[in-house]
């Protein structure tokens, strides 16, 4: 498998939602808490991954 996952479009739009949220708190102050959208963030590549193995698998 390539270094880059193979994102739905759905995945794509939930990812730069989360991302430009991010980018607003960061706007925010350095002290503000993004661990809740970071975890977010994580989950959707982590469902991508897992969906992408096992589409590997069954091919």
């Amino acid at each position: 498998m390539s270094g880059t996952l193979p994102l739905t479009a759905a995945e794509k739009a939930h990812l730069a939602w989360l991302g430009a949220r991010m980018c607003k708190r960061e706007l925010a102050g350095p002290d503000v808490d993004q661990s809740d959208l970071q975890r977010k963030f994580d989950r959707v590549l982590d469902g991508a991954r897992k969906r992408a193995e096992q589409n590997a698998r069954s091919k």
